[in-house]
């Protein structure tokens, strides 16, 4: 089920959209119904995409809880990725999120944001809401914080090195 907020569909990414994204643009923005903007992911994301690709193959089901495509309603475009890392668990889920620069400064991560954070909130397995940034004040952090998000710690994440965690209890 897509995550709808007044301007953008987050859409699961299913195994076969996922494929599609290996086979271009052009494949992708059919599969999805939609143009796609040329700079909607980056180098970072597409190993991200890998991976959730390999991880729906064995576990379709985890799709709603996973990778999402962020699509803007007005010009019918895809403009990045978001979601969550994994089902609830424990009581939290983690968001994460990625605008294309030719569609940022524009309040769309923050709507895409908070569509993630109500959406899990939403869900009465989810007593509170995770996210990390890089350990530098930023625009996520800006964004983190408007929807009430608070810092709680620096770390050392084993994947992405020194971040900082910010929480949202219910």
């Amino acid at each position: 089920m897509a995550i709808r907020t007044a301007r953008l569909r987050l859409e699961p990414a299913l195994y076969s959209d996922l494929m599609a994204v290996g086979l271009g643009d052009a494949v992708l923005g059919q599969a999805l119904g939609v143009a796609v903007a040329p700079d909607w992911a980056d180098a970072d994301a597409m190993d991200a995409i890998n991976r959730t690709r390999d991880m729906l193959a064995s576990d379709p089901d985890l799709a709603p809880w996973w990778m999402h495509f962020i699509i803007h309603e007005g010009d019918g475009t895809l403009i990045g990725l978001g979601g969550f890392k994994g089902r609830p668990e424990g009581g939290q889920v983690e968001i994460g999120y990625e605008i294309a620069p030719a569609y940022r400064l524009r309040g769309l991560a923050t709507e895409a944001a908070r569509g993630m954070v109500d959406h899990a909130l939403a869900d009465p397995r989810v007593d509170h809401v995770l996210a990390h940034t890089l350990p530098v004040d930023s625009a996520s952090t800006t964004i983190l914080q408007r929807l009430g998000l608070r810092f709680i710690e620096a770390l050392d994440d084993p994947d992405d090195g020194p971040v900082w965690r910010w929480r949202l209890d219910r």
